[in-house]
């Protein structure tokens, strides 16, 4: 069974709502610490980032530099669209 590639700009629209929501929950617990509701979900929407910035770094090339790999041919994303550009899918 073959891998399907997903789309570079959903994938991307994923990773901005996500990023969002665990920038909003961390705003919202830097007033509300012991908030527990709070901490479960700024854990949840933390882990589904992180494996979304994974998921893209391994198709795409890294967006952040803790999923850039440290071996040489992984630098080829420079030739690569930026994040910003249309890439589609």
């Amino acid at each position: 069974m073959t891998e399907t590639k997903p789309c570079r700009k959903e994938l991307l629209d994923w990773i901005n709502v996500l990023s969002f929501a665990v920038d909003d929950a961390k705003l919202f617990l830097d007033t509300h610490p012991c908030d527990q509701e709070a901490l479960e979900y700024f854990d949840e929407f933390k882990k589904q980032r992180v494996q979304a910035l994974k998921e893209y770094a391994k198709y795409y090339g890294p967006l952040t530099l803790d999923t850039a790999s440290t071996s040489t041919e992984r630098w080829n994303w420079i030739h690569e669209p930026w994040p910003w550009q249309e890439g589609g899918c």
